[in-house]
């Protein structure tokens, strides 16, 4: 096995749609990509090219993985096949559509399957939102992992490919929160001969089309965006410079030693598409939190597609040693290939066999448009940037209108109302750094904390302007946004709230301060709450100037790293100064690879370097405390004075218990409450799993007092 240079950015990438289509596009066009034998009969097919094993429901929808990737294969001329939701106690299913000349397609779905089935506190949830009807249970823990064997043995010769968001955030070994502790990564463990990470478009059209001329897999190994399993001793080869990660966190070197041996110094002239960066191993990340903290860092720190090298990390010792190999971030998408893919001919519905059947996945986003997609606000809780990567990538003005006159004129139940013209987040379409020099060698974690870039472009009148057209469209009469809104960018362009408020928002508008005080946002990498105080006057203010009475909904986090009982008490004041009472509220849920999520499981803060000596993070563990902390928010709740009154003794604010109104709760306790604080003690331990993520659960409503 040879090392192989990968792509650079340097070399303008290949349009996804310039690649000559494969000789199956005869067959046309599929109404819905089948999910039966049957239907692939009545296309003509005797076999699928690609077969696809989700675990949601198959919606044709741009909005789920699938149905995008799958019609993007489509369009390239290959016959693509759906297995959705199948039954994974044996491999019967997985047969259904035969062996796929090409590989399987192997995604958890829209979310990873452990936060898709179970709450922060481990809990099982009770429904699935990608399910017809929301039946639960459609799907098995760590999904990936699950579906990838079954294909295995379905069989045994086929290619197996995995991806989503799921697999993307296991690449490497992790803390997994479910089962409190550092998992290998998810390629050992699914047998999978390739896993693609990140927006899939560029490598897995380009991996189709190569294993059609014939190659290997196992030949294929200059992708960007996929990871693999090699041998230990391949980074030696050919003309691959190595790179301890030590010498990209400095500091680190005091602190991270490689028994097996240093790889060969690096003096930074080297060429970077030929240089690898050995991470520490899984065995070392498991049992030292320091170093599991340092190579958290280093992987963020390596994750600009622009300056971005090749990543390895060991699993294994002795002779079953084998390396996880990680090469760069794809490339983004352009603009005209962003319509491309949207612009595929998607039924927008589900697919007919589900019947009547409601799917809340789809309910929610059915007369939504995606007009963007990454995000460089870097929130450290969030899987937004691990995922879709920084820099944004927008679909052209013409693509995103002619949409919304596709939902007008074809989609059933329209009623001349757009939910939502957005994407990870509402305001970030077209908004770029300045120079393209400058964006590819940058290595900041955020453009926008500790405080806005200064070589950040935020213009918002392409936005503005797409806004205007879009509510000017005959038999639309009115565009709303759903997204959440950066609010720090905001304040940045009047014209921008103005029109949003005027015209865009239903009543209400979310918005995600997250936290009051300054210890807990820095360790998310989030604005003070100074830059919420302004948006909300210019909310105010464009509200009562279009006469409207409107509200903001503010979702904040309880149980953050970083975050003490007086950071939250403080929050729990601000919020009853403000008169807000949240009807739900997010407890920090641990998501793998996520920066916050090393900061739980270690205890240090990989925003800085990484040392022995370095000052531990304040983290939240112990369930008295968790709920505590989520009290804080629903002071209102009477179910809860029993807990606060507790803690507010232990932290010498008993002055806050009392019956007026500078009191947080009151001295009395109404009868046939806060019985769930004293039956808590005796409660059974919150499930956990032996063996899913933005990804944040999302929350739903706050009600203003």
């Amino acid at each position: 096995m040879n090392a192989v240079k990968t792509e650079t950015p340097a070399a303008f990438p290949k349009n996804i749609f310039s690649y000559r289509k494969y000789w199956a596009k005869r067959f046309g066009t599929a109404p819905f990509l089948p999910m039966s034998r049957a239907e692939m009969d009545a296309l003509g097919w005797d076999s699928c090219d690609v077969i696809l094993v989700t675990g949601d429901a198959y919606i044709d929808h741009p909005s789920f993985g699938m149905a995008l990737v799958g019609r993007l294969l489509e369009a390239q001329g290959f016959r693509v096949g759906i297995v959705s939701q199948p039954d994974w106690l044996s491999a019967k299913a997985f047969r259904a559509l035969g062996k796929p000349k090409l590989f399987f397609g192997v995604t958890a779905g829209n979310m990873d399957s452990m936060v898709n089935r179970y709450t922060s506190e481990r809990k099982a949830r009770s429904d699935d939102a990608y399910t017809p009807n929301a039946e639960p249970n459609k799907r098995p823990d760590r999904a990936v992992v699950v579906y990838a064997q079954r294909c295995r043995e379905a069989f045994p010769d086929a290619n197996v490919v995995i991806g989503s968001i799921e697999a993307s955030l296991r690449r490497i070994a992790h803390y997994d929160y479910w089962s409190d502790k550092v998992r290998r990564s998810v390629l050992p463990d699914s047998k999978a001969d390739m896993l693609i990470f990140g927006n899939a478009e560029r490598a897995i059209v380009a991996l189709a089309h190569r294993l059609a001329a014939g190659e290997r897999i196992v030949g294929i190994r200059d992708l960007r965006g996929t990871s693999f399993m090699v041998p230990h001793g391949w980074l030696q080869s050919g003309e691959w410079t190595a790179m301890d990660s030590t010498e990209v966190d400095t500091s680190g070197v005091q602190v991270v030693h490689f028994p097996s041996g240093r790889s060969r110094p690096n003096s930074g002239r080297a060429d970077r598409a030929l240089t690898a960066i050995r991470l520490p191993s899984y065995e070392q990340v498991a049992s030292d939190p320091v170093l599991y903290a340092h190579a958290s860092r280093t992987l963020h720190l390596e994750s600009n597609p622009g300056n971005a090298r090749a990543l390895v990390q060991a699993h294994g010792e002795g002779a079953g040693c084998r390396d996880v190999w990680l090469n760069p971030p794809p490339i983004p998408l352009t603009t005209p290939e962003m319509d491309g893919v949207y612009g595929l001919p998607y039924q927008r519905t589900p697919h007919p066999s589900y019947g009547d059947a409601k799917i809340p996945a789809f309910e929610m986003i059915r007369f939504s448009i995606n007009i963007m997609r990454g995000c460089f606000g870097g929130c450290t809780f969030c899987s937004i940037t691990e995922h879709e990567g920084r820099i944004i990538q927008s679909r052209s003005e013409e693509s995103i209108l002619r949409e919304i006159e596709e939902i007008r004129d074809k989609t059933p139940g329209f009623t001349g109302v757009i939910s939502d013209l957005g994407g990870p987040t509402a305001n970030m379409y077209r908004l770029a750094c300045k120079d393209a020099k400058i964006e590819a060698s940058c290595r900041r974690l955020s453009c926008v904390f500790p405080g806005i870039c200064e070589n950040l472009g935020t213009d918002h009148a392409p936005l503005v302007q797409l806004y205007r057209k879009a509510r000017a469209i005959k038999g639309v009469k009115r565009i709303l946004i759903g997204s959440g809104l950066r609010y720090d960018l905001a304040v940045r362009s009047p014209e921008y709230v103005k029109e949003l408020v005027t015209h865009h928002v239903g009543g209400y508008l979310k918005i995600a301060p997250e936290h009051t005080e300054e210890g807990p946002l820095a360790h998310m990498m989030k604005p003070g709450i100074a830059s919420y105080d302004r948006f909300k006057t210019m909310f105010e203010k464009f509200s009562k100037e279009a006469g409207k009475e409107q509200y903001l909904i503010p979702y904040f986090i309880a149980a953050h790293p970083g975050t003490s009982d007086t950071d939250m008490l403080n929050l729990a004041l601000w919020l009853k100064h403000n008169n807000f009472r949240l009807d739900q509220v997010q407890t920090f849920l641990p998501t793998p690879m996520a920066i916050a999520s090393a900061m739980y499981h270690t205890q240090r803060n990989p925003l800085r370097k990484v040392t022995r000596d370095s000052v531990k993070v304040e983290t939240v563990r112990g369930g008295r405390q968790r709920r505590l902390h989520k009290a804080f928010l629903r002071y209102h709740d009477a179910e809860n004075w029993p807990l606060l009154r507790e803690a507010l003794k232990e932290m010498g604010r008993a002055d806050l218990i009392g019956n007026g109104k500078k009191h947080l709760i009151p001295s009395f306790q109404p009868a046939g409450t806060g019985l769930r604080h004293e039956s808590a003690r005796a409660a059974k331990p919150a499930l956990r799993t032996p063996t899913r993520t933005p990804a944040r659960v999302p929350v739903k409503a706050v009600r203003k007092r």
